[in-house]
């Protein structure tokens, strides 16, 4: 049974590198649909995620976190979309516009929203081992084919197969799941999961 974040926090804060990693592994996804919902552009929030795992990891001989883990990063996360928002206003007003006008009540729906798509991480975890390693290095760490086969030390035909193998399963385990947020009318949230996971061949990065 693996860790609560408790027990993982315990042993972050006291040094084990290995519970850092479990517990990245276990917020930079949904971190970062959180931040997407601020910021409106991927590659922006996924830097303010990561850079809040290294100030974490970079200070956590003096970090107090006072509530749970998952409370303190979607606190941080917040703050840093907003700080990034001011910094951007002249250039993106609206965006400014946007983040102030949201209540503390649409965020914490906002923070039920995301948890709902943290489903698709779940199942891309659940993927089998090489497959879900070659699919996360393609879509969440955007590197080519010709690269992925280069550090795994194995054909671009065996990338691109697997990929195409975890897009077939990912389709079938979650046809429902999307069909039952259309129906709902989330239809832009449909389209930034197809984006975001890679359920679509034409975002395949070659």
């Amino acid at each position: 049974m693996p860790e609560d974040d408790a027990q993982l926090q315990k042993r972050f804060l006291a040094g084990d590198i290995a519970a850092y990693e479990a517990l990245f592994h276990r917020y930079y996804a949904p971190l970062t649909g959180y931040a997407v919902k601020y910021v409106h552009d991927l590659d922006t929030a996924r830097d303010l995620v990561q850079d809040l795992f290294v100030r974490l990891y970079q200070n956590r001989a003096t970090t107090e976190i006072r509530f749970s883990f998952k409370a303190y990063c979607y606190q941080a996360v917040r703050n840093a979309c907003l700080k990034q928002i001011e910094k951007n206003q002249r250039r993106e007003k609206h965006h400014a516009d946007i983040a102030r006008s949201i209540p503390q009540a649409e965020d914490r729906d906002l923070i039920v929203e995301t948890e709902e798509e943290y489903r698709i991480y779940r199942a891309i975890e659940a993927l089998p081992e090489r497959c879900r390693r070659i699919f996360w290095m393609n879509r969440m760490e955007g590197k080519k084919n010709g690269q992925i086969a280069e550090e795994l030390g194995i054909s671009k035909r065996t990338v691109e197969t697997q990929i195409s193998k975890a897009l077939r399963i990912l389709r079938e385990k979650l046809l429902a799941l999307l069909l039952c947020w259309e129906v709902w009318g989330g239809i832009e949230i449909l389209g930034w999961l197809l984006i975001l996971a890679g359920l679509s061949d034409d975002q395949e990065i070659k």
